[in-house]
């Protein structure tokens, strides 16, 4: 079947906007063929620094034929909706159906070619690219990203004829800038056009040209006795910036290595997106550094890493100023300075957040196991970093500078080490701090974050999140976790709560209901934690429901209360609780239902309420024990023993007896199977 080829190339797109263009490309024009009835075997997109192409292999010549019935008034129906119909339909009244008293028209159109389908759809789709930033060039009306050169468009060898704005449709594409031979390359179908870019020094493929990237770089850095330092994001950028990405090795004064690395790979990457390079036989980076250029040079790259090294010098030179004016300073003067800088209008400046943060840490560790003026010292100083020379021009660096000024004023390595790490995690591949220093800081950071703006009313909405509420949320989900700290959160986050109501003049009363909410919020941020790790997201809410908030043994329960599911045990007797919670739920409208001790040995009592009843009273009994020991697995297990005295129940017991006496025995029976039930999670709550 024919083959569809679609170039657009244009000038230089931005490496970060390619990927998504090329998601947008496939989007676009596969919705519209499809909207049109069309197939195709496969569909594929790329992204480069100058074009962006589609080939879809396997597409028909033509659309399909169509016919559909359309259900119009009944027979009978006043002349007017008659009327209405048949201008709608573009029919006549003997062009109609009858069927049943209904009148139907039956609408047929004849398939399109798919080449005029085609120049429509491409037509739509470049006036209406998502671009995130577009420019109009010239006396046109088109918006891209950068201005079209051309447009290549093949359908089954033929050239798909349209036009937009001045740019006619052809069958020709052009090669590398430099390196290419000047000329149109004329191309018929996709295999020759990606063979003739290739010859003519263009990489089509972002794979193929991250390839290139990673083995000639590793040779050359082989060559010297090197190892490339990985970082998959500016692989991606530089991926995105050069047609024919030649690796070259090139070399920089040592002396800038008694700059941080951090600070040493951030001028490489930020500025002039150069890869680090290291010394496998000692620690910290290498004097050299990895560019990836868009040329083959003749030299072998001599003048180009001599070039590139004079303007990485200039950075470093740079680096190193900041570096060494920011030690000439030092905490007090940027403390000073935090009480100019406002945090949020609402929740006042640096220098305010700084003091909650400091007292925060300060009562978090002793629950961590931290030096209590350990924490304060270190939260006193996470935030100074902010105002010096080096983050200004770095800001991915705030925290790690931090890090390196505390140390280098003498301060002890936790407090250091706390300065650095506060931030983490900051996603969910981040790593998660284990020093109880750090941990107590990264969680008042966090937690005053989460409880501040709470209690200011700016929460996350849909997708937006402004303030990164979520992310702080996890990472203090993730902090408690993983160190396995016993934490009651709720009265952390009420206590720490009474800064911000006194500070706007309102009552404690007046936002006691935020910390409830915050408190789902944390809810909800551990059923996508735990969802990601498998477990179902309403086993998180069937134990959150009991109203515990030790995060550490939430996980422990849903796991223990996913496993026990997982059995026939478990599944059958969540069966039971539901038809027993089902009949109670329906007593309950009518009127109180009767509690209290259930009685045994009345007269013609059945044997299986009997069996229940001294059943539900040993599950009491072995739950409780279990749950205070936390032995959720031994819990599960006494529940487990309640499923064939209920299963037995349900089966040979009446339990709306016309005798009152029975109905309500049996009624508290149930009542105190749901109570056994509940100590261990809320099954109401559970699907199934």
């Amino acid at each position: 079947m024919p083959q569809l080829l679609l170039e657009i190339f244009s000038e230089e797109i931005p490496a970060r906007m390619q990927q998504g263009a090329a998601r947008d490309l496939e989007r676009l024009v596969s919705d519209r063929l499809k909207a049109a009835g069309l197939t195709w075997d496969a569909l594929t997109t790329y992204a480069g620094p100058r074009r962006l192409t589609l080939v879809i292999d396997g597409l028909p010549a033509a659309t399909p034929d169509r016919e559909e019935e359309v259900k119009g008034p009944r027979a009978s129906a006043p002349e007017q909706a008659l009327e209405g119909f048949l201008r709608k339909t573009g029919l006549t009244r003997e062009q109609l159906v009858e069927r049943d008293g209904v009148l139907f028209a039956v609408l047929s159109s004849k398939g399109r070619a798919t080449a005029d389908l085609v120049a429509e759809t491409v037509d739509q789709v470049v006036r209406a690219f998502p671009w995130p930033k577009s420019m109009r060039w010239g006396s046109g009306t088109l918006r891209w990203v950068r201005p079209i050169k051309r447009i290549l468009c093949l359908f089954d060898d033929k050239v798909v004829p349209f036009e937009i704005d001045g740019i006619q449709s052809d069958a020709v594409t052009e090669g590398h800038r430099f390196l290419g031979s000047g000329q149109p390359l004329r191309v018929s179908d996709f295999v020759g056009y990606r063979a003739q870019l290739e010859k003519n020094f263009v990489l089509l493929d972002v794979a193929d040209r991250k390839l290139r990237i990673l083995e000639q770089a590793k040779a050359a850095c082989a060559a010297k006795g090197l190892v490339l330092v990985d970082d998959d994001g500016l692989l991606d950028e530089v991926a995105g910036l050069a047609e024919w990405p030649t690796p070259i090795l090139g070399d920089m004064d040592p002396q800038f290595l008694a700059l941080p690395p951090e600070v040493v790979r951030l001028s490489m990457k930020v500025h002039q997106k150069y890869f680090a390079v290291r010394d496998p036989l000692k620690d910290g980076l290498a004097p050299n550094f990895l560019v990836v250029a868009n040329v083959e040079a003749t030299d072998g790259g001599e003048a180009l890493a001599a070039g590139n090294s004079r303007v990485l010098s200039a950075r470093l030179n740079d680096a190193r100023f900041f570096w060494d004016e920011d030690q000439k300073v030092g905490f007090d003067a940027w403390n000073a300075k935090l009480s100019g800088v406002t945090f949020h209008a609402k929740l006042g400046t640096l220098a305010e957040r700084v003091e909650r943060i400091a007292a925060l840490a300060r009562e978090i560790a002793p629950l961590v196991g931290a030096d209590a003026d350990q924490a304060e010292t270190a939260a006193r100083l996470s935030k100074a970093d902010l105002l010096s020379g080096m983050v200004s021009e770095f800001p991915e660096l705030q925290g790690i500078m931090g890090g390196y000024y505390a140390r280098l004023a003498g301060h002890p390595d936790a407090v250091a080490d706390a300065v650095r790490d506060h931030y983490k995690p900051q996603g969910p591949a981040d790593t998660v701090p284990t020093a109880p220093v750090t941990v107590a800081v990264a969680l008042a950071d966090k937690l005053d974050t989460l409880v501040g703006f709470f209690a200011i009313d700016e929460k996350p909405t849909g997708s937006k999140d402004p303030f990164a509420l979520r992310r702080a949320a996890l990472g203090v989900i993730r902090l408690l976790i993983s160190g396995g700290y016993r934490i009651k959160i709720s009265d952390i986050i009420e206590a720490h709560g009474a800064h911000f109501p006194r500070r706007f003049g309102e009552s404690n009363v007046a936002v006691a209901g935020e910390w409830a909410e915050l408190l789902i919020f944390l809810a909800d941020r551990l059923t996508v934690l735990l969802r990601d790790q498998g477990q179902r997201h309403d086993l998180v809410a069937a134990v959150f429901a009991l109203g515990d908030d030790d995060l550490v043994r939430i996980v422990r329960r849903v796991e223990a209360l996913a496993a026990f599911l997982a059995t026939d045990d478990g599944a059958n007797l969540l069966a039971g609780y539901k038809r027993a919670s089902n009949i109670l739920r329906a007593e309950e409208k009518k009127g109180p239902v009767p509690t209290g001790m259930v009685q045994t040995g009345l007269p013609n009592q059945p044997e299986p309420e009997t069996v229940l009843a001294f059943a539900v009273g040993a599950a009491r009994t072995a739950v409780e024990t279990a749950l205070d020991t936390e032995d959720f697995a031994a819990a599960m297990t006494a529940l487990a023993a309640l499923r064939a005295p209920v299963d037995a129940f349900f089966e040979d017991v009446l339990v709306n007896s016309d005798v009152a006496e029975e109905r309500d025995n049996r009624l508290k029976l149930l009542g105190q199977v749901r109570d056994v039930m509940g100590q261990v999670a809320d099954f109401g709550q559970i699907a199934g």
